[in-house]
């Protein structure tokens, strides 16, 4: 194993804001994007790929963050890299400099994660196992090794961080077994974008019941009397007792937050998600006091590990959400969830964009074996958009991920796709 001597950047964007698949209240028109990042060893063929998820505008700018990273990388040694999966992530969110940009946040951050990501596909590839299965079968030592614990003194100690994955080395191989025969629950956003017809509402609610998922989830916060007929319509299909969430995506002020959901709730909302802004741990707990028994989740949009402390700590959140591309990706994923361990909050990860279901089914796979243990009041999003156009696409059935074999990290897009949807001079978007 050489150097790192190939480098690519790419803006790939997909027009789904004409099917107005993935509007919200607060992203009426997305055009579902990836800034991609491929690099590696041409001459041993160890090539990892990811990518920053955005909604269209703007994906030109994460891909600049990724460009700029290309020094950083280019020309280092391979196997140095892959000795320590900890040390470019440190090195990188700990820069003296780039720091400045964050620190540990936004569009530079999520850079960074995605070429940590990149690089967790190629040990993965070296390895010929998915990501999830190398993560579930390292020592609780190298998990540990993997987490930056600085700011999280408070709430997670590395020795709290060792018993955990020390206690669930118990039992690994016997879950590895379950997750391969029964999967991993789902469920669906599918049906509840806001641009849908009352019509489609209804109809994909009824399907995702057909097809086996034990939740749906509904945008919301737009129009209140808009969102209380849609809730009508999908309590009407789905049935009583069947657990419907709604989403809000940060459209909400407090009291507003408070007065809406109350509305809601005689349809009975599972949970209610991003309810205010993502950064606002104060506003999440008084809204999450003030509505109970609703229960309140965020994270998608989270910023960091910080933050999800801070969620955690203070009781803000019934509920967590993780996002594979928002904060630095593997290595702070994992420490999130350790984090959600620790507290006994279930995760319900992110995978509302473009390749999320692909990269986020790794974590939560990871989460079962090797640190929670547990499936129960848990489930991964799934939304039925442009799987199609990776090479190693999710498996859904009977509303479940089933989990992949395929080694890596489930993230490299075919190359027709790359070039058709090449923003703007890509066939697709007729250039």
């Amino acid at each position: 194993m050489g150097t790192i001597n190939v480098w690519e950047t790419t803006d790939i964007r997909f027009p789904t804001s004409l099917e107005l698949d993935g509007s919200d209240a607060m992203n009426p028109d997305p055009d579902y994007s990836a800034a991609y990042v491929s690099f590696g060893d041409s001459q041993a063929d160890l090539i990892g790929h990811a990518s920053v998820f955005t909604i269209g505008r703007g994906n030109d700018v994460q891909v600049a963050a990724l460009e700029a990273l290309r020094p950083y990388v280019m020309g280092r040694d391979l196997e140095e890299l892959l000795s320590d999966m900890g040390a470019l992530y440190k090195e990188l969110t700990g820069d003296s400099q780039l720091r400045w940009l964050g620190p540990e946040k936004g569009v530079m951050h999520m850079a960074i994660g995605a070429v940590v990501n990149a690089l967790w596909d190629i040990k993965a590839k070296q390895a010929r196992k998915p990501l999830w299965e190398l993560l579930a079968d390292m020592d609780p030592e190298d998990l540990c090794g993997l987490i930056d614990f600085r700011y999280l003194s408070g709430a997670l100690l590395p020795s709290e961080a060792l018993d955990l994955f020390r206690s669930a080395a118990q039992g690994k191989q016997e879950r590895k077994a379950a997750l391969r025969a029964e999967g991993y629950p789902a469920y669906t956003t599918s049906p509840g974008w806001l641009g849908y017809s009352d019509e489609k509402l209804a109809r994909l609610c009824r399907e995702a019941i057909a097809e086996g998922f034990g939740r749906i989830k509904l945008k919301v916060g737009a129009n209140k009397a808009d969102d209380v007929r849609r809730l009508r319509i999908a309590r009407e299909a789905c049935g009583e007792g069947f657990p419907i969430a709604v989403d809000a995506n940060q459209r909400w002020e407090i009291t507003e937050a408070i007065d809406w959901i109350r509305k809601l709730e005689p349809f009975g909302i599972d949970w209610v998600e991003e309810p205010t802004s993502p950064d606002d741990v104060a506003g999440h707990k008084a809204i999450a006091s003030a509505v109970a028994p609703v229960r309140v989740s965020t994270g998608e949009h989270m910023a960091s590990r910080v933050i999800a402390r801070q969620l955690l700590e203070s009781g803000a959140v019934s509920l967590l959400q993780i996002d594979s591309a928002r904060v630095t990706g593997v290595n702070e994923n994992i420490a999130i969830l350790a984090l959600a361990a620790k507290f006994g909050i279930p995760v319900f990860p992110h995978a509302g964009g473009v390749g999320l279901c692909e990269a986020v089914q790794h974590l939560a796979f990871f989460d079962f074996v090797a640190l929670s243990g547990l499936k129960e009041d848990r489930a991964i999003e799934y939304v039925d958009h442009l799987h199609e156009h990776y090479v190693d696409p999710v498996r859904m059935e009977k509303g479940r991920y089933w989990p992949t074999d395929a080694p890596g990290n489930s993230q490299e897009i075919l190359a027709p796709t790359r070039e058709g949807f090449l923003f703007p001079g890509g066939s697709e978007w007729g250039s």
